[in-house]
């Protein structure tokens, strides 16, 4: 009866965390963009992760002051890899006057820009409760910019 009430247990627990979206670590996980088969890491921004841990950083481009661009070709595809799934994004470029233009996202990779130059990015994600709408279980921006060769 002891081992079918461990089972049992067990079998619940796994249950739960297979079908819940359990956000992991103190903070969101890393956020690459892949070129040509090379990975780079991208700087975190603000965020809210489980528990009500927050970070407020600065914009774009004050976090990106002292990162250099990543070298790309015109119109080179930049392919985004983020390990937990967001339910919701937005994808911005960033211009020397903090507006935000929108960027249309097209099976989780953009084109860099065909005119040569330095183009800065927000990647904002979100983590939803699949049960409770319009409840975030964790929010992100990462930041990354790109000089175009």
């Amino acid at each position: 009866m002891l081992r079918y009430s461990r089972l049992l247990l067990l079998s619940f627990f796994l249950l739960l965390t297979g079908c819940s979206n359990l956000l992991v670590g103190d903070k969101p996980p890393p956020f690459y963009i892949v070129m040509d088969g090379v990975q780079h890491e991208t700087k975190l921004g603000s965020y809210c992760w489980k528990n009500g841990i927050c970070s407020d950083v600065s914009g774009v481009l004050d976090l990106l002051e002292n990162e250099p661009p990543i070298s790309v070709k015109p119109n080179e595809p930049i392919q985004f890899k983020l390990e937990l799934k967001p339910s919701v994004v937005s994808f911005a470029q960033v211009e020397h006057n903090n507006k935000q233009l929108e960027v249309p996202i097209t099976n989780n990779e953009i084109k860099a820009p065909a005119d040569k130059g330095i183009y800065y990015y927000a990647y904002s994600c979100w983590w939803m409760d699949e049960k409770e709408k319009d409840t975030s279980l964790g929010d992100a921006y990462y930041a990354f910019a790109i000089k175009v060769e």
